[in-house]
């Protein structure tokens, strides 16, 4: 019966650390889940592998899948794509942008159209309708300087 059920087993082991990878976050669980489902498929096709021979080949699939996670898989996920450091700053996000302003910058302050908002902006004095450059972010406020 051991022989028969085993393969299932390593299966359900699979199942039960993968599905602890959602408990636990951090991507090892999930590969050594299927380091034990491949040993599940492996004594489905060698049913007479010995419970010593399973635990070794299953210890050295899982650090083998560890560090191939560490050091192949996790450097290219890491990698981000350009502006993405900025991704939940929406302020930052707008340097480099062009905007017409809807009120002249007088004394370094006026406002500008940004979608279908409006900013602060502080910057050279400058007449409605020029068109702004996004320079930096003050707080709430766009450092900004007439467009080229």
């Amino acid at each position: 019966m051991w022989q028969l059920a085993a393969h299932y087993l390593w299966w359900i082991l699979a199942v039960l650390l993968i599905a602890g990878e959602l408990l636990v976050p951090g991507y090892f669980l999930l590969w050594i889940g299927l380091a034990a489902a491949a040993i599940g498929v492996l004594l489905w096709l060698v049913p007479s592998m010995g419970l010593l021979a399973q635990a070794i080949v299953f210890g050295l699939l899982a650090f083998a899948a560890c560090f191939a996670y560490a050091r192949w898989l996790r450097p290219k996920l890491e990698r981000r794509a350009p502006g993405s450091e900025r991704l939940n700053r929406r302020a930052e996000q707008m340097i480099g942008q062009r905007y017409e302003l809807i009120e002249a910058i007088v004394n370094g302050r006026g406002k500008a159209r940004v979608g279908d908002g409006q900013w602060l902006v502080s910057g050279p004095d400058l007449t409605v309708g020029s068109t702004v450059e996004v320079i930096a972010v003050d707080g709430s406020t766009l450092r900004v300087r007439a467009a080229a």
